[in-house]
């Protein structure tokens, strides 16, 4: 696989193999693109989408992208959480996102630091590494399982 640089991703989108709602190009990395906060579930609490969220220490907080996401049958992506965010002590464990999904991206995290840590709404909280992949999937993600295809918030079932 390879892996898109700032440019390639923006070919990408100009060739709509990638497309991402609420781009900014600020958000470019020299591989990448950092996704922004739209909301924060905080185990035992309600959605919050304005803001700043306090997550108190040792505990386990879902973010949801602003950005939504389309990937085409030959681009597949991985997470990567910001290394501002594991200095404070925020741990996740991300994942492949498979060729052919669209939809804002359900993040889990763990604060696993011994004080609060305050995460703002809106703040770039991981990156995505688009990779081309060797040929074209058969199948793409819907057709595979497809359960978040087309998600916009957090989703945890």
């Amino acid at each position: 696989m390879v892996v898109l640089s700032d440019a390639g991703i923006l070919k990408a989108m100009e060739n709509s193999d990638i497309a991402i709602e609420n781009f900014n190009v600020s958000n470019l990395t020299p591989n990448g693109y950092d996704l922004t906060i739209a909301e924060i579930l905080v185990e035992g609490r309600e959605k919050q989408d304005s803001g700043e969220v306090v997550i108190p220490p040792k505990t386990w907080f879902a973010v949801s992208t602003l950005e939504y996401v389309k990937q085409g049958p030959g681009i597949a992506s991985q997470l990567w959480i910001r290394t501002s965010w594991a200095r404070k002590g925020i741990i996740s464990s991300f994942g492949m996102v498979d060729a052919g999904f669209e939809g804002t991206l359900t993040l889990s995290a763990y604060n696993s630091s011994s004080g609060e840590v305050g995460v703002p709404i809106g703040d770039r909280f991981a990156q995505i590494v688009f990779q081309v992949l060797d040929t074209h999937s058969e199948k793409e993600y819907a057709e595979r399982s497809g359960h978040y295809q087309g998600q916009r918030g957090v989703r945890l079932e």
